[in-house]
């Protein structure tokens, strides 16, 4: 095989993983088909999944080149990738560990007798190599208290989605997982873990809720790319640019009804019926923004109810899920509710924001694309609004009937910071923020509070 330390360099700029020093990143190369050549391209021609021991770090999934014999996973999810190679992959499989916690140093693996031989010897060849290279990208810092309280059970989390998202139908896991080991934040379901935690929850139903919460989000997620014709998600070739709109839309309503079947699992008719309720508003929001498109009449109270139901009612469901679960009083519920309401409506506002303001590399998406979908977000109201009737036009003429090139986005970005439309929008956005964190008040301190107050703090400052 290739030097090692290449190939740890290639994963860091593939993945972007080596920006900060790690304690726990593993790299497993499972190999189904046991020949030299094969091994020699084990990353070189790799689908690469990098995830951290304790199950939290974000998946980012690259696609390098094409060769789908190859897989690269995390190695808490190893025995997962192992069960899905059948028992001739299996044999064909061998794993070797390497301490790189301190440094890299270049190295070549060499195995002691070629593919073959290992295999007609012991049934098995050293095809697969476990790097611990040191330390996954840390999150951001206002996620870092949220992220060690809840890694333990984000770990099941994480073996959930793997079990549910297996199908039979082989275009089900393929098209699911190149979103969901995409590299989100996960935020949704660590939120639902600590509402349970602050609830004082004892059992082990927030962990699947959780990873209801987000097969609910994912789902959303591939819908609004078929909705709004996106190409891109997360840096990468949105799903329905893949496979298309119909696999797409399909794809996630198999992923909605995995999430519906979790919660029934659960046993708990309330959390039933907030997370339901959730996702009839969830719909809703999405046919509101659909009828909001290119609308210039659009007002900011229209907007402000768009997201409150497209975006804001899963935040709210999420939290409000584990005092629910533990059968805490109403005001604590309604409390956890107001906190993920708030805090969603903050989110949506700064990703308003930053999509006029912010940078494509940290945001994995180009700057400008509500522009070019067409969407009427909170800056371009505010500078419609507050524009002279000549740039009023230039709205008109340019979102309504679709004229957004490069030169159109350069001037709505002009506009836009004439009439500071997003230091308003981020000003709104704090304004939820302290909502979110008054919301917290009725609970005593306690570690899962200062988490969720941690998370407002990097919902309205955050950069992507």
């Amino acid at each position: 095989m290739r030097g090692l330390a290449s190939i740890v360099d290639q994963l860091g700029r593939k993945t972007g993983v080596r920006q900060k020093p790690a304690r726990s990143l593993i790299v497993a190369i499972v190999h189904a088909q046991a020949s030299r050549k094969g091994a020699n391209r084990a990353f070189h021609g790799a689908d690469a999944g990098i995830s951290n021991m304790k199950g939290y770090a974000s998946l980012a999934q690259q696609s390098v080149e094409k060769a789908q014999e190859h897989l690269v996973v995390g190695a808490d999810d190893l025995p997962h990738a192992l069960s899905r190679l059948g028992p001739s992959g299996r044999s064909a499989f061998a794993l070797r560990q390497f301490d790189l916690t301190n440094s890299v140093p270049d190295m070549t693996i060499t195995p002691q007798s070629t593919p073959e031989q290992q295999l007609s010897e012991s049934g098995t060849a050293s095809l697969g190599v476990v790097v611990s290279i040191g330390d996954a990208r840390e999150p951001a810092s206002g996620l870092k208290s949220i992220v060690s309280l809840v890694a333990d059970d984000m770990a099941g989390v994480n073996r959930i989605i793997l079990d549910k998202a297996v199908s039979d139908v082989e275009l089900i896991p393929k098209l699911a997982h190149h979103l969901i080991d995409s590299g989100g934040k996960r935020l949704r379901p660590m939120l639902t873990i600590a509402g349970a935690k602050l609830a004082g929850y004892l059992g082990d139903g927030h962990v699947r809720l959780a990873a209801s919460v987000e097969f609910m989000h994912t789902a959303t997620l591939l819908h609004d790319d078929v909705v709004d014709g996106s190409d891109f998600r997360r840096g990468k070739k949105s799903a329905r640019l893949i496979w298309g709109n119909q696999a797409s839309v399909l794809v996630g309503d198999f992923l909605l009804g995995q999430a519906f079947r979790m919660m029934v699992d659960v046993g708990s008719l309330p959390c039933l019926k907030i997370l339901s309720n959730a996702a009839a508003v969830i719909a809703e929001g999405e046919v509101m923004q659909l009828a909001a498109a290119k609308n210039m009449a659009t007002t900011e109270d229209e907007y402000l109810a768009i997201i409150n139901a497209k975006t804001a009612a899963l935040f709210a469901a999420a939290t409000e899920v584990g005092p629910a679960l533990a059968g805490r009083p109403g005001e604590e519920q309604a409390a956890l509710r107001s906190y993920g309401r708030n805090l969603g409506i903050a989110f949506q506002l700064v990703d308003d924001a930053l999509d006029y303001a912010g940078d494509s590399e940290r945001l994995g998406k180009s700057v400008g694309d509500d522009f070019r979908e067409g969407k009427i977000t909170l800056p371009v109201i505010l500078a419609f609004r507050r524009g002279s009737e000549s740039e009023r036009e230039f709205w008109r003429d340019s979102l309504v009937n679709g004229r957004t090139g490069d030169g159109e986005l350069a001037t709505a970005i002009a506009l836009i910071r004439k009439y500071k439309a997003v230091e308003a929008t981020l000003e709104r956005a704090r304004t939820y923020g302290a909502m979110a964190q008054d919301a917290l008040a009725i609970f005593p301190d306690s570690a899962a509070k200062s988490a969720l107050a941690d998370v407002v703090g990097f919902c309205v400052s955050r950069t992507h």
